[in-house]
């Protein structure tokens, strides 16, 4: 539970509500930061704010936060530069805010460690949904799973994987989607599923991104990666994690 002196008169404040979860907001406009504080306030969030990176860094650490609001357009360091760092040493939900729409500024934003992404102007439902779904996701995904194949080992804790003895780098996404197949051990997952899971909710068809990410994944940690015998594809189905029994 975040310990910053801000939070504090919110929890007194609450009485018996339940706490829906930490928010932490980073924003350089005050006025977005205003009301948005406001309506999650309202809905039952804890909430600290920040107008710029550096600020942000110093709250996380104060604090511990469910889910991190970030804008992507901010001046000094840009949200994506504070997503990276994060995402270096925390595995804190993270949704980027922004006016950008492209596919190419979200595939960005999600490939440095976003859990999602929200293109302003958006409305708060909308907000409250995704921010729901990331603490769904991190909720069920977190805990001391180790999962161990043969030769690889993956503490889901540190984040840490070992093959044969030999620390192996993982990107977020490909830590993201070995987590979430280990969840449910030799369990067919639809790819619809998995897009959505790892890369949020506004993902359902891009089989190619899905297909890139199996493949660099299997080159890490299978002995032969065009034979696999742990992550094995099902064809127009998904994927599934075999753990032997």
């Amino acid at each position: 539970m975040p310990n910053a002196a801000s939070l504090a008169g919110q929890r007194a404040s609450m009485g018996t509500n339940i706490r829906r979860g930490a928010i932490l907001l980073v924003d350089d406009h005050p006025q977005i930061r205003r009301v948005l504080r406001t309506a999650l306030i309202a809905k039952g969030y804890e909430v600290d704010d920040a107008c710029n990176g550096e600020e942000a860094f110093e709250k996380l650490r104060e604090a511990k936060y469910d889910v991190v609001l970030l804008d992507i357009n901010m001046p000094g360091m840009p949200g994506t530069e504070v997503c990276r760092a994060i995402r270096s040493t925390s595995d804190v939900g993270i949704i980027m805010l922004t006016v950008r729409s492209s596919e190419m500024d979200k595939v960005m934003a999600l490939d440095l460690g976003a859990n999602d992404y929200v293109t302003k102007p958006f409305s708060t439902p909308e907000l409250f949904a995704r921010i729901r779904a990331v603490q769904r996701r991190n909720g069920v995904e977190k805990g001391d799973l180790l999962l161990t194949l043969g030769g690889v080992e993956a503490d889901f804790q540190s984040r840490r994987v070992t093959v044969c003895g030999e620390r192996v780098h993982l990107t977020p996404k490909e830590f993201e989607f070995l987590q979430y197949l280990a969840n449910r051990p030799n369990k067919i997952v639809p790819h619809r599923e998995l897009l959505r899971a790892i890369w949020g909710p506004d993902y359902g068809d891009e089989l190619e991104v899905l297909r890139t990410l199996v493949k660099q994944l299997r080159k890490k940690i299978e002995q032969q990666p065009a034979n696999p015998q742990y992550l094995l594809t099902h064809p127009w189905v998904g994927y599934q994690l075999r753990v032997p029994d």
